[in-house]
């Protein structure tokens, strides 16, 4: 009787050993292959099961580091036009280029973005206020950065548009200018650069905007340069019996030094002012004062 039993354990053995380890390994296999695969994406680890749910994230893999919200693909631009958007880029500078529908560039300029921190996407809204007439109705706008190891253009965004018929006025700015002045001898002459811009009655405001706004990528590769300080900013301009009285903020003179400054930042506010006929002597002051400031 016990021979018996044993040998029907054995048996047993035998026939359930295989398949529990058979079982075993299966189970195995499972869980491991749960744990291993991403929900929806075999190529990113733990990835959303929407992955919807990820896209705008920093984190994103590929993700571009410019991102253009307006304007969108063919829409209207005039004068003046706003670009928006994100950007994730070496010391938050990037640049923009307006050309027209034969490849000619009406302007180029750069601008940064407000990135809390390196590596971390900055938003941006800037207004481009003028550029030259387009002979074609369709033109891009190109954003992009300039690598710091070679000067190549990277992460280029190019959006065409299209160019609004509006009313404008051409009218001067006028700056320092290294090629035509290349020794600096002349520090009270000032050159002109035309800009076109929206049609509007407040000419001497608006000349003084542009002035204030310097030089753009295009003017400064020409030897455009300005002496007034970033940040400047027009208080107020008023024009009475042939006087333009302009009035800035305390930035017009904020560490300004020496006879050559002083005469180039007048020079280029002056200029500007008397290009128009009903203006023939000009008054500067700084938040109200006109006395004490741009000393040399």
């Amino acid at each position: 009787m016990k021979g018996t039993f044993n040998k029907f354990a054995k048996n047993k053995f035998s026939l359930f050993g295989p398949l529990l380890i058979i079982a075993v390994i299966s189970a195995a296999l499972f869980y491991y292959k749960e744990a291993k695969a991403p929900a929806d994406n075999p190529d990113i680890i733990g990835a959303p099961a929407n992955q919807n749910e990820n896209q705008g994230s920093p984190q994103e893999k590929n993700e571009p580091n410019i991102k253009i919200y307006e304007p969108i693909a063919d829409q209207e631009i005039g004068l003046p036009f706003s670009i928006k958007g994100e950007a994730r880029v070496f010391e938050s500078t990037f640049n923009y280029r307006l050309k027209d529908g034969e490849g000619k560039v009406l302007v180029e300029n750069h601008a940064m973005s407000n990135a809390p921190d390196i590596g971390e996407f900055g938003s941006f809204s800037l207004i481009v206020f003028s550029y030259p007439q387009s002979n074609s109705q369709k033109g891009t706008l190109e954003v992009f950065w300039f690598s710091p190891q070679d000067g190549s253009e990277l992460d280029k965004v190019i959006i065409p548009v299209n160019f609004a018929q509006v009313e404008t006025i051409s009218l001067k700015a006028f700056f320092g200018n290294s090629q035509k002045d290349p020794n600096s001898l002349n520090c009270s002459k000032a050159y002109p650069v035309e800009r076109r811009i929206a049609k509007t009655d407040l000419v001497a405001t608006a000349a003084l905007e542009q002035l204030l706004t310097g030089p753009n990528t295009i003017e400064t590769n020409e030897g455009f340069f300005t002496s007034i300080n970033p940040g400047t900013k027009l208080n107020s301009i008023k024009i009475k019996s042939g006087v333009a009285y302009a009035d800035f903020n305390q930035m017009l003179d904020l560490q300004v030094a020496g006879s050559c400054r002083v005469s180039a930042i007048r020079a280029q506010i002056e200029s500007t002012l008397k290009q128009f006929s009903t203006v023939k002597s000009v008054v500067i002051s700084i938040d109200g004062r006109t006395k004490d400031i741009l000393q040399p």
